[in-house]
């Protein structure tokens, strides 16, 4: 836009500023300083700088998102590695990276030894759900014990277990890592108990689902736990060696001579 700036087009930028359109405003600006836009319809321009403030509110919307799923991984599911028999199926994690399981409040269960790459994927699966509107949050299932038994002492539990079960992906690494007593069980039940076909959980753990029952102590508790879990469960089962072990020797292999141990 040259010469002076038109009274309305400045009153019209500060209002998209008050309309808290900010990268509308912006765009508005960068058209009138480029004279190609003047080439455009009015809707076509209108158009435009509508998509530019969809586009940085979902890139806010995914910083946020983001940072409050705390993930272990940046990992995303374009990056997961078939190229190794472990049990993990390309069709199925691009299904899984459609999020119907979030939609329909299933429950994903990633079990196998350790360095299988099961807390990779599982934050993948969860960065996929980010990245299609929901929200998400990761947990290491031993600090999550830790959290909710302190949360039992200082009066915090209803509200704690109550933020997470409004957690549309919530992903609890390492689950039974060792057996749960009673009281880690019940708190266990709590927060499933909240989430069963209400929002999705991922489950990651080294234990096969089929010691699952024995692990979580008190029959009752586990019934009623395993019940809800099992209920429309998706299962990847993972085998095969430590890919961290693989990587170990891969590099071992490539370093020169005079850097290898004696």
């Amino acid at each position: 836009m040259k010469g002076t700036i038109p009274v309305l087009f400045t009153q019209t930028v500060e209002g998209l500023h008050a309309l808290k359109l900010p990268a509308m405003a912006k765009a508005l600006q960068e058209q009138a300083e480029h004279p190609d836009y003047e080439a455009l319809s009015f809707t076509e321009r209108l158009g435009l700088l509508v998509t530019r403030e969809l586009t940085e509110r979902e890139n806010r919307r995914l910083v946020r998102y983001l940072k409050q799923a705390k993930l272990r991984s940046d990992a995303v599911v374009e990056d997961v590695d078939y190229r190794r028999r472990r049990g993990v199926e390309r069709r199925q994690v691009l299904s899984l990276a459609e999020c119907g399981w979030v939609r329909n409040h299933q429950m994903v269960a990633i079990v196998g030894a350790t360095g299988l790459g099961k807390t990779f994927l599982a934050c993948a699966l969860a960065n996929a759900a980010i990245r299609k509107g929901h929200s998400a949050l990761y947990l290491r299932a031993p600090r999550m014990l830790d959290e909710l038994a302190v949360a039992r002492v200082d009066g915090r539990f209803q509200r704690l277990v109550a933020s997470w079960a409004r957690v549309d992906c919530l992903v609890i690494d390492d689950f039974l890592l060792r057996p749960l007593n009673a009281d880690q069980a019940a708190d266990v039940l709590e927060v499933i108990e909240d989430r069963a076909d209400q929002r999705s959980t991922v489950l990651t753990s080294q234990l096969p689902i089929v010691h699952w029952h024995e692990a979580l102590g008190e029959p009752t508790l586990a019934d009623a736990l395993l019940d809800r879990v099992c209920h429309q469960l998706v299962r990847i089962e993972l085998e095969g060696e430590s890919l961290r072990r693989d990587q170990a020797r891969h590099e071992q292999a490539i370093a020169p001579e005079k850097e290898r141990p004696a």
